[in-house]
């Protein structure tokens, strides 16, 4: 863990928030937030701050080529070093481990730790060197901005993932009202309730039932489970973005939003274009398109959508559970697009998205589990398990208390767009509601001790 929760959310956010109100100019306050996100990341991993500050001397480096008379070089430089760091701390046990199994080998892992973030700031840092060898105009002259740029710690180790050109004109120039500032608190507040409050309490659901021995699942507690984790997932998830992009907005720096309301989609693609949008985008710009995108033929427009699936699976984590769960969610985007899945020709939008809920629920199932013998059993149980397993349902029934079936009925209402009616009809008291919700964030910290952030392993 970087910081413990109450310490950042005590400490160490309201002392360089209440400085970067205080200094006066662009200059200085981007001294300050530089220096508190290397901070923040050194306080939990300094062993891997030269890592961080090597990346970003690589991609500043690679873009400076690639906006002078080695472009190719400067992308193919960037690209390797950051595939290649990739290779060695995130994926060197996963490919040795697989080498083992397929060649009866017995090499030693390597037992390296994962560095925090290093998904998050590799992308960040190509794509600043891609969009250069792009536009040459777009490349920065000065290091301590495209540090800046990488290593901001509100979006530094779980996202979004920030473009150099969206941000640029901020790190240059900006002004935060105190209006703004308010709004970015709100919205950091806002966060921090769908992942205290939310998150973890189906967190708690998800992680019984998945502890469970495969053979005393059950149809209902397999279902309880695969649902709790696809609500923990997203309310996790989200609630940070909204926690990066209220606490860049407190900053004066505004991020495009990285979730909207994903299980409203009526397809698979459509659930891509709401679902963790900063990664499918780079994504699109930067692997589909390249590949030709749908401009070569309805063959090898499939075959990119598989390598872009496939990478992103294999992106959240070194294991076959996470490569399978992308080419799940590939297979049905291929399937929509031939026709084969006549989706569109659903009645209501109510059965467009029972199909796409249907197939995201099953995807997290082998995304959420340990190993694949264990999303077998999962999958196994909500088909053809027993409705009433005894082990299984107990361990339901013991956690199916007030306050959890509460928390279910509000984590379900604010999955679907009908929860931005009350954004819109009660923004006077909104603050009001932001400050009670800080309250119950408070007691929930000094009482809680499940906390888990999980998109921080990716």
């Amino acid at each position: 863990m970087i910081f413990s929760s109450a310490v950042f959310l005590f400490i160490f956010l309201p002392v360089v928030f209440l400085l970067d109100r205080l200094f006066r100019g662009t200059k200085a306050k981007n001294a300050l937030l530089l220096a508190s996100s290397l901070i923040f990341y050194a306080f939990g991993q300094l062993r891997y701050l030269p890592l961080l500050l090597l990346s970003v001397a690589l991609n500043y480096g690679c873009g400076l080529l690639a906006a002078g008379k080695r472009p190719r070089l400067g992308v193919w430089l960037a690209a390797a070093g950051g595939i290649g760091m990739l290779a060695v701390f995130k994926y060197a046990d996963f490919l040795i481990g697989t080498g083992n199994r397929l060649l009866g080998l017995s090499l030693p892992l390597t037992g390296i730790a994962l560095p925090v973030g290093i998904s998050f700031f590799t992308f960040q840092g190509l794509s600043y060197v891609i969009d250069v060898y792009r536009d040459r105009t777009a490349v920065s002259r000065s290091f301590v901005k495209v540090l800046l740029y990488i290593s901001f710690f509100p979006q530094l180790i779980a996202g979004p993932i920030v473009k150099y050109h969206d941000i640029e004109k901020e790190i240059d120039e900006r002004r935060t009202t105190t209006e703004e500032a308010a709004l970015g608190i709100r919205r950091f507040i806002c966060g921090l309730a769908k992942k205290l409050l939310v998150a973890n309490t189906m967190g708690r659901m998800a992680d019984a039932v998945f502890a469970l021995p495969a053979g005393e699942i059950g149809m209902l507690a397999a279902w309880m489970g695969a649902l709790c984790y696809t609500l923990q997932i997203y309310f996790d998830f989200s609630g940070y973005s909204d926690m990066a992009i209220g606490m860049g907005r407190m900053f004066g720096f505004h991020f495009q939003e990285n979730f909207q309301y994903p299980y409203a989609a009526t397809t698979v693609k459509e659930f891509w274009r709401r679902w963790h949008i900063s990664l499918s985008t780079w994504f699109r710009d930067y692997l589909y398109i390249p590949l030709g995108g749908n401009r070569k033929g309805r063959g090898r427009t499939w075959a990119n959508r598989f390598i872009v699936f496939f990478a992103t699976g294999l992106w959240h984590g070194a294991s076959w559970n996470f490569v399978l769960w992308g080419l799940w969610h590939g297979c049905f985007s291929v399937l929509e697009d031939s026709g084969a899945l006549p989706v569109g020709r659903l009645r209501g939008r109510f059965l467009g998205r029972v199909y796409t809920l249907l197939v995201v629920v099953l995807g997290f199932t082998l995304f959420r589990a340990d190993t694949l013998g264990q999303a077998g059993a999962m999958l196994a149980a909500m088909f053809t398990g027993a409705g009433l397993n005894w082990t299984g349902t107990a361990t339901v029934c013991s956690l199916l208390d007030p306050a959890f079936l509460l928390t279910l009925v509000v984590a379900l209402f604010l999955s679907f767009p009908a929860a931005k009616c009350i954004k819109m009809k009660w923004e006077a008291p909104a603050f009001v509601g932001a400050i009670v919700l800080l309250v119950l964030c408070m007691f929930d910290l000094s009482a809680g001790t499940f906390n888990p952030f999980i998109y921080f392993r990716f």
